[in-house]
């Protein structure tokens, strides 16, 4: 059983060490899901071990055939490279073959006549059927279909960075591999291809590391859960589900164990405060006991919620209303007379596949794009915030406690209790000792946790958001969902995180790609359930066949004088035609590299493969006659 050991890992990045002396073993078949908080190192931890990056220190054991394939957050590929091309750009002798055969394929259709092209066309299809490289080619086309790419000769630069993460999670499936790194792979996957790409990594046979922050799709995969924090990497066996639980009975035990230290600290700190002597040394090593008591105290929460009422501007009963909306681009219609009415306390979720739409509607909620047809007509207490795919630019050099404090110096929740920015930051899982850190020294994932917070610092009351949960981590979904949940004005989303739309979502808008929105109160996960079921049933009624009609027995037909001595013959007219096809085939595998007597052997056998179907049809038809 292949596997990798690895140990004395250490990586430091400026003045931040991420991890120090860590070790792990991973074992073929093992689905580890990889959690921490955002800037703990997670995928500076893939990349290292991918080879894509140096660490300071490290020691790997591991078979000498061992091969890992990667799926980076953010893939790079080469300029002019097509879809295919990049698919089968892998080592592998199986990918190389592939990415052969479809050059080949490409450069014949540019120039048929070429007689080179064509013998090397049928050289690499023979190779093919040798090295059974056909079914990773079907295989291939199959993962770019299902993730939602179909145009496989487009330029793969010239793609949206969501399409390319797709053609990059397409090659890493197909690749053969001891051990797949996959760097969050279902960001910009809508449900279906999510529970497609779960499907396919559970038939994957080596060992999988992954990070994602689908709680659901990490729930189905994991057999086991590392997590970074404080520099090391723990190391937890079962899914999140049973991470989860542990850790719960963890915390209940070190709340237990603070609440005895905070019981003897009492009793020992009305000793001290007595004026104990220090004259004796019985005395004395009961101080020296409460100085180490002491320091065991914990103080402060590290609680990683955010529970609080904002006092956000009141809204009247008219939010934000629709009136009879429209919107197109070109024959892509996006809306056709959409009517809706926002109010206070709505939670909704905007759903539908990739390219239906869904940011476009929100741009038009937010007023940063005109509708066609119809209007939004905004409340005059609505303050919008509007949080999109891609952050706005952010000044490097700035440290983080300035960016919060350009918004707002403080918040006030409901109860009139003002938070400092720093007291924000700190609830938003940024400790202290870091806000002075330059916005360039963070993570993409921690980047995009402080923009999300200096727009909730401006205390809006509708709060619309776009895919918020890709490349956040969990720790800090936990804090926005608890927000959320206390936030007493609007928020509508899009998102393809399950989890987060079940705690959020209590009303969805779903597109469908023609025009239409439909709207329902079903909880997301109860809506997927029945759409599924529907599916079936309408594939059911597909494959039902209708039931031939009996025909009376006395109206039984006879065959007719040509048609007995068609009959008398048929049988061997049809085993002549068998043998006939049985050795031109034979001549087709002896004759090597000579295209045009391949091409006319080719031409006889789909003529009589089409002979053979219609004696064949022409035989039941009669049989039927003579013993029906």
């Amino acid at each position: 059983m292949s596997h990798l050991i690895v140990s004395n890992l250490t990586k430091t990045v400026g003045d931040k060490t991420l991890f120090k002396d860590i070790e792990f073993t991973i074992y073929e078949g093992e689905r580890a899901g990889l959690i921490g908080i955002n800037g703990t190192g997670k995928s500076t931890l893939l990349s290292i071990l991918a080879g894509s990056q140096d660490a300071d220190t490290i020691t790997l054991d591991r078979p000498n055939k061992y091969h890992i394939a990667y799926l980076p957050q953010e893939p790079q590929f080469q300029e002019g490279e097509t879809v295919l091309q990049a698919v089968f750009s892998g080592d592998s002798p199986i990918l190389q073959l592939n990415r052969k055969y479809e050059d080949t394929v490409t450069k014949l259709a540019q120039n048929p006549q070429s007689e080179n092209l064509q013998n090397e066309l049928f050289r690499l299809q023979q190779q093919m059927d040798n090295d059974k490289a056909w079914d990773v080619n079907a295989l291939a086309k199959q993962a770019l279909t299902k993730l939602g790419i179909d145009m496989y000769d487009q330029i793969v630069t010239n793609l949206s960075g969501g399409q390319q993460k797709r053609v990059a999670l397409a090659k890493v499936l197909i690749e053969p591999a001891d051990l797949y790194l996959l760097d969050e792979p279902t960001n910009h996957l809508d449900v279906q291809s999510t529970e497609w790409l779960q499907e396919m990594v559970l038939r994957l046979k080596g060992a999988v590391i992954f990070i994602t922050h689908d709680r659901y799709f990490l729930d189905e995969l994991s057999t086991h859960i590392y997590e970074l924090a404080d520099q090391t990497l723990y190391r937890h066996t079962g899914n999140y589900a049973d991470y989860l639980e542990s850790r719960a009975i963890r915390e209940e035990m070190h709340a237990a164990t603070q609440a005895k230290l905070q019981n003897r600290y009492r009793s020992e700190l009305k000793w001290i405060r007595r004026g104990a002597k220090a004259r004796t040394t019985k005395q004395k090593a009961r101080i020296d006991r409460f100085e180490e008591l002491d320091s065991k105290i914990e103080r402060g929460s590290n609680d990683a919620n955010l529970e609080m009422n904002l006092a956000t501007t009141r809204l009247g009963k008219k939010v934000i209303e629709g009136e009879h909306l429209a919107k197109a681009f070109g024959e892509r219609t996006i809306v056709s007379d959409f009517n809706f009415l926002l109010q206070q306390g709505d939670r909704i979720g905007i759903i539908g596949a990739n390219g239906y739409g869904k940011s476009t509607l929100l741009n038009m909620l937010a007023g940063e794009l005109e509708p066609d047809a119809g209007e939004v007509i905004v409340g005059s207490t609505v303050k919008r915030a509007h949080f999109k795919q891609v952050l706005p630019p952010m000044n490097e050099n700035e440290r983080m406690i300035e960016y919060i404090r350009e918004a707002s110096n403080d918040i006030t929740d409901a109860e009139g209790v003002r938070y400092s920015a720093a007291q924000m930051l700190e609830r938003f899982l940024f400790p202290l000792h870091t806000h002075g850190t330059p916005i360039g020294k963070l993570s993409g994932g921690e980047r995009k946790r402080l923009h999300l917070l200096r727009l909730l610092m401006e205390q809006p009351n509708v709060l619309l958001l776009d895919e918020p949960t890709n490349d956040l981590d969990i720790e800090t979904l936990g804090v926005l969902e608890d927000f959320i949940e206390h936030f007493p004005g609007v928020v509508i989303t899009i998102s393809h995180d399950r989890f987060f739309l079940d705690r959020i979502a209590k009303k969805l808008w779903i597109l469908d790609g023609k025009g239409n929105v439909v709207e329902s109160l079903d909880i997301y996960s109860d809506y997927l359930v029945k759409q599924s079921a529907l599916q079936k049933e309408e594939a059911k009624e597909v494959k039902v066949e209708k039931p031939k009609p009996q025909k009376p027995k006395n109206d039984k037909k006879k065959l007719s004088f040509k048609e007995q001595k068609e009959w008398e013959t048929i049988s061997d007219t049809i085993a002549q035609v068998e043998e006939e096809i049985t050795t031109t085939e034979e001549e087709i595998a002896t004759a090597g590299s000579d295209y045009t007597k391949l091409q006319k052997l080719t031409e006889k056998l789909d003529q009589l493969n089409s002979e053979y179907e219609r004696l064949i049809e022409r035989w039941s038809y009669l049989d039927e006659i003579v013993n029906g």
